[in-house]
């Protein structure tokens, strides 16, 4: 099955910039069986653990985590660039290639004890996911794993963030 979905995953040469070959989602995404699929493959991992939460990283973690929280029965929890949650947040400041970027997460947003998943659509360097475990750790509740449709092994984001990692696909 995994290996149909990867077929739903095309390479556009050269975005956003010259040499970087990007993997682009969206026609599995937009794939309905595909989608379905691939949001179930993933819930299958956290059937029976009790989540509480999925944690989903702006922009597109944002539809990976909704459709997860709901398989899960789980709440959404999204983490936002500045400026973009209207209540009080925590903020991260995290290391781009040039310059840096910023996170927020609500206040809020999670209790100590909850069982919190994050979930986005890949993971590349792991600069971003890092941020989002830094925030996700200021509230004392279980990460449990992070968890993506696609991983890039060869640029090891995963080892950057110090905590499990499941990826439905790699590449």
């Amino acid at each position: 099955m995994v290996d149909l979905l990867k077929a739903k995953i095309r390479d556009i040469q050269d975005f956003p910039k010259k040499g970087i070959l990007f993997k682009d989602l969206t026609p599995m995404l937009s794939d309905p069986d595909s989608f379905r699929r691939s949001v179930d493959l993933l819930a299958e991992r956290y059937d029976g653990k009790n989540i509480d939460l999925v944690v989903g990283v702006e922009a597109r973690g944002f539809i990976i985590g909704a459709a997860l929280a709901y398989r899960l029965g789980a709440g959404v929890i999204l983490i936002r660039k500045p400026g973009k949650l209207p209540y009080k947040t925590h903020h991260t400041i995290y290391e781009l290639e040039y310059g840096t970027d910023q996170l927020e997460i609500h206040q809020d947003a999670i209790q100590p004890g909850q069982k919190v998943v994050i979930a986005d659509d890949l993971l590349a360097t792991g600069g971003t996911m890092k941020a989002a475990v830094d925030l996700v750790g200021k509230f004392h509740g279980e990460l449990v794993e992070c968890a993506f449709l696609v991983e890039l092994t060869f640029l090891k984001g995963r080892e950057k963030l110090n905590h499990p990692v499941f990826s439905l696909m790699s590449f």
